[in-house]
């Protein structure tokens, strides 16, 4: 049974109140803002009315007049167009999206992205080789390249030129581009520097636009795109994100491309998709490509031209996800074993493993499970071409990235941030490395830090929750990082006695509330072992509210976070 802290939110009960007497809404939802850094009626009404009208210029953002120039050249001269970007979900978007719009008024275009166990993240070496040989005197680098310094000077001495696209902190000042745009670059007067990488493919779309007079609403049916970055690579859900991230959603609801049209189909979410059916369903196919195979295969069904082409494209992607599975679950439970089964590991605050016949490719989702599942920092490497690669993945307090840069002599690279990472490195610093990392993780991880926290946005009883109430609540939509869809708790609970028991730990619960009665279901994962305790007795209950289509039927329903003893 997993050891919890519950924690309730702070909000400001004077802006509460401001907000309540201005809005004329519940105070849960003023509270809500308030938590949420929305503290006037303006605030308000731009948070639950966003506009592509609030989107910055894009020409704030240092080196973008530049790109443009360049690109205008390009297509002025009828250059040949490589389109590079990492083999991610953010990097296979980003270039999908380029190639869409582009493709409307230039028709010499190529894409390359490259082999994740052969090149490695970033520009490589061979993407550079590839554009000399098929003549590409112009690339533009998506999600990646703000690093990639060699890679660029290699490009230069063959007269190719680089548009960066990054949203990644620059390492050792910038490259030579031709242009670098990157709000995260010291220099770059950009208000919001929190943009995913196709979202920074977007800017340089609607910055062209912009000099060549076409109207923003031209540019919305690249907003599916962006939405499906925004959720994937996980950036903060606020600002500009959100907004990209609202009409993403709404053109993927009412009219998505015909590539995603046929990725919702064969991943079997239904409509309306949420954040949630972007990052668990279409997220992992898109990633499966360039994880097991050749991440060219994802862009080639987003920009797929008709349903049967689509749908083809999507069938390869959900074979290539079925084989990612089997390689993850079986490397989880290998992982999962040596934890459970060695005395060593009780006493650890983090969790190193390395295995040299791990497949790279799913190494940073094998650390993600383990994190989870252990709540320890956690890094899982592997061996390839005689060198060790690692990917790590944090939990809250812990800064992932400060911990590796204490470590930086030991690698041959790294880079990431406080909740993910990637490092490369000998195969033997690796016992240094996981002696090292191990120190660090006991000297930042105090108690409080260990213990898995359930952050409770504030009580909300069974009885207040209907209809109305629902129809706010999903305004707050959508949810992510700095935007959490809120966990409520709702106090002295009892089971009805038809809650059940579902396989591998979880609990289809059906429960009342003792001060008015009322019955609420819901679902709770990984909770069994805490609802066998806890079954005949009074809870308090933690859970996010969802809607559930049950047998034809749109029920309100919780998504249960955790449960414990009541506390009178």
């Amino acid at each position: 049974m997993k050891e919890t802290r519950w924690t309730t939110l702070p909000a400001d009960e004077s802006a509460v109140t401001h907000l309540q007497e201005t809005l004329k809404i519940d105070r849960m939802f003023c509270r809500l803002l308030v938590q949420r850094g929305v503290k006037t009626f303006d605030e308000a009404r731009q948070f639950f009315r966003p506009s592509l009208d609030n989107l910055h210029d894009p020409f704030l953002m240092a080196d973008m007049d530049k790109a443009v120039a360049r690109l205008s050249q390009a297509i002025e001269n009828e250059e040949r167009i490589l389109l590079y970007g990492d083999y991610d979900v953010d990097g296979t978007t980003s270039v999908a999206l380029m190639y869409s719009w582009l493709s409307n008024f230039h028709y010499n275009l190529d894409y390359y992205l490259p082999d994740r166990e052969k090149e490695g993240y970033g520009i490589s070496l061979a993407g550079v080789e590839y554009a000399r040989e098929t003549a590409c005197p112009l690339v533009i680098a998506m999600d990646c390249g703000i690093k990639s310094h060699a890679a660029v000077t290699l490009a230069n001495t063959y007269g190719i030129d680089f548009i960066i696209c990054d949203h990644h902190l620059p390492e050792g000042g910038l490259p030579d581009a031709f242009a670098n745009v990157d709000p995260k670059r010291p220099d770059c007067p950009y208000p919001f520097k929190d943009l995913s990488g196709c979202g920074i493919a977007f800017k340089l779309a609607q910055a062209y636009a912009q000099q060549n007079n076409v109207p923003v609403d031209e540019l919305e049916h690249l907003l599916d795109l962006v939405a499906v970055s925004i959720a994937c690579d996980i950036v903060p859900m606020v600002g500009e994100n959100r907004t990209m991230a609202h009409f993403g959603l709404q053109r993927l609801n009412r009219e998505p491309r015909v590539g995603l049209w046929a990725l919702i189909q064969r991943c079997g979410r239904t409509f309306p998709l949420t954040v949630s059916d972007l990052v668990f369903g279409l997220g992992p196919l898109i990633n499966a490509a360039g994880r097991v195979s050749d991440a060219r295969e994802a862009v080639k069904m987003m920009i797929s031209a008709d349903k049967q082409s689509a749908l083809d494209n999507a069938n390869m992607l959900v074979q290539r996800n079925l084989q990612r599975r089997e390689v993850d679950f079986e490397t989880v439970k290998i992982a999962r074993h040596r934890i459970t089964s060695e005395p060593v590991w009780k006493d650890r605050r983090s969790i190193v493993l390395f295995d040299p016949d791990w497949h790279k490719g799913i190494i940073g989702i094998v650390a993600s499970r383990l994190s989870e599942e252990f709540h320890r920092p956690t890094v899982i490497l592997t061996q390839s071409d005689g060198r060790v690669f690692g990917s790590a993945r944090s939990v809250p307090g812990f800064d992932l990235y400060a911990a590796l840069e204490t470590c930086e002599a030991l690698f041959h690279s790294f880079g990431g941030h406080a909740h993910a990472a990637g490092v490369q490195m000998a195969p033997e610093n690796v016992v240094l490395f996981d002696e090292k990392f191990e120190m660090l993780a006991k000297q930042g991880i105090n108690r409080e830090i260990a213990t898995q926290v359930v952050e409770i946005a504030g009580e909300l009883n069974f009885e207040q929750i209907n209809e109305k109430f629902w129809k706010i609540l999903r305004q707050f939509a959508p949810f992510g990082p700095q935007n959490m869809n809120p966990i409520f708790v709702a106090r002295n609970v009892v089971d009805t006695g038809k809650s059940r028991f579902l396989d591998n730990n979880h609990v289809r619960f059906a429960v009342r509330q003792e001060s008015s009665g009322n019955v609420l279901g819901g679902i709770g994962f990984g909770l069994g072992k805490t609802f066998t305790l806890l079954r005949d007795k009074t809870f308090d209950i933690a859970y996010n509210l969802q809607e559930e289509n049950w047998r034809g039927e749109r029920i309100l329903s919780m998504m249960v976070k955790d449960i414990r003893l009541a506390r009178k």
